[in-house]
């Protein structure tokens, strides 16, 4: 696509007010095109359906209407080719598709704006934007549940540790672990969904802020671009920017699920922890040294997180001193908006592909899990099983652990004589409940680590990924 060449400050859909040019700079600095161009399938959309809508009011004729479509079906081969001619001083997309439509269908495209302002039609805009965007997101992130679902299938009888401080807490199954992830982008779907029920409120007809001046169906509107309703206050239709600034929340939150599944990853794969190997083909090498093997792509997703951040912050930083209705400065949301939307695009078609490829090291992983007093939450809960108040059981185990550490043995090592010091409760079937093994069964509640408990829970949720979030 490229530029044609015009006199700066010539061609302004609002010249007549105007008796000089506008600064180049100035003209620059105020234009919107390099960046909202990106809008322009659901400017035509929305400038098809406004043009029935001015049919249905009487203010333009079948033919009219018919001369519009067809112009306007040019402009969009025009743009889906790269052949459209973009001129800078038209400031933004909707003004170079209005110049281009008159050109091609005649004073009849003059007719186009009747009743209409930039100010609803960037709003319909991106709400149509954010519809298609909030869609494909869906689709992508059930992906990466798929992916996580075929690992945790794959090793759902693997033992690994698991963590709190950092530090060794209680065996868990490596499956319901990757699961953890699984149910926190479940809420990330429902929140994209949840946005997307406010996304589908149609803005168009509110004009400038007023509301439009001639009698426009706004329901039949609605139903012709698959809107729920129309908005209901149209000062508030071109003002806000909430729908904008939800989107991007709930980008935050899905970024920063994402960010921890790469930090998990990543530190896993250091020879400290030795749990996962990246392939190499999510995986990069060192310039200096030549054992190195990088987790560059799960670093990455992790450090992306901070960009979904920073353009949450701007846009609301943006918007909280601005007096209704519009004001320029909304102009600003568009690039944070595009900006998390690719980011977020690449962030979900890298971590399927990444996930498959990951080796899991299940025998260092199982060695793991039974180390460093892992089970010693499980021996108090055998002192409890005996009748001791949990309290008091805590207080023997905790003496217990102190007096392997001092001795170096781990639980499983201390002989029945030594155990039966800190508590005569402690019988010869201690050691039978002092296993990994043990403690991952007995914690067959709903929602826990047992292998029959994240058995059901893999089936679960392989039948809620398929589903619709807006159930």
């Amino acid at each position: 696509m490229t530029f044609a060449d015009s006199p700066p400050g010539s061609g302004k859909p609002w010249g007549g007010r105007f008796e000089a040019g506008a600064d180049p700079e100035a003209e620059a600095f105020t234009s919107s095109l390099a960046f909202d161009r990106r809008l322009w399938p659901h400017d035509i959309r929305g400038s098809a359906a406004w043009a029935r809508a001015l049919e249905r009011a009487g203010l333009i004729d079948g033919g009219e209407r018919a001369a519009i479509d067809k112009g306007l079906e040019a402009v969009r081969a025009e743009l889906e080719s790269g052949r459209f001619a973009f001129r800078r001083e038209l400031e933004d997309i909707h003004m170079n598709i209005e110049r281009r439509l008159i050109e091609l269908a005649g004073a009849v495209g003059g007719k186009l704006h009747t009743g209409r302002s930039r100010n609803d039609q960037i709003a319909l805009d991106e709400r149509l934007y954010l519809r298609d965007v909030l869609g494909s997101l869906d689709a992508a992130l059930a992906a990466v549940q798929s992916a996580l679902l075929d690992q945790a299938e794959r090793h759902r009888e693997a033992a690994m540790p698991g963590y709190t401080h950092l530090q060794r807490a209680q065996p868990v199954l490596l499956a319901h672990h990757l699961l953890a992830y699984v149910c926190m982008l479940d809420r990330d779907r429902e929140r994209f969904a949840d946005c997307g029920r406010r996304v589908n409120v149609l803005p168009l007809g509110s004009a400038a802020l007023a509301g439009a001046a001639f009698t426009i169906d706004r329901e039949a509107l609605a139903r012709d671009l698959d809107f729920t309703a129309p908005s209901s206050n149209s000062m508030d239709a071109v003002a806000d920017r909430d729908y904008v600034l939800e989107f991007l929340a709930a980008a935050a939150v899905l970024g920063m699920h994402c960010s921890r599944l790469a930090a998990d990853l990543a530190l896993w794969a250091t020879a400290e922890f030795g749990f996962v190997e990246f392939s190499d083909a999510f995986a990069t090498g060192s310039s200096i040294m030549p054992q190195k093997k990088n987790p560059d792509v799960a670093e990455l997703i992790r450090g992306k997180t901070g960009r979904l951040y920073g353009n949450l912050v701007a846009v609301l930083t943006t918007m909280k001193g601005l007096p209704l209705t519009y004001n320029s400065d909304m102009q600003e949301d568009k690039e944070p908006l595009f900006d998390t939307v690719d980011t977020l695009e690449a962030v979900l078609r890298v971590l399927p592909p990444m996930l498959a490829s990951l080796t899991f090291r299940v025998d260092r992983m199982r060695e793991a899990a039974g180390a460093f007093y892992s089970t010693a939450t499980d021996l108090a809960d055998y002192l409890v099983r005996k009748g001791l108040p949990f309290r008091e059981a805590h207080e023997i185990v905790g003496r217990t652990v102190r007096h392997g550490i001092a001795k170096g043995k781990e639980l499983g090592e201390l002989s029945l004589e030594e155990l039966r010091t800190f508590s005569p409760l402690i019988e010869k079937d201690v050691q039978a409940a002092l296993t990994v093994e043990a403690s991952l069964r007995a914690r067959a509640v709903t929602g826990g680590t047992a292998p029959e408990a994240v058995a059901r829970e893999l089936a679960q949720a392989r039948k809620r990924i398929a589903k619709d979030p807006q159930r």
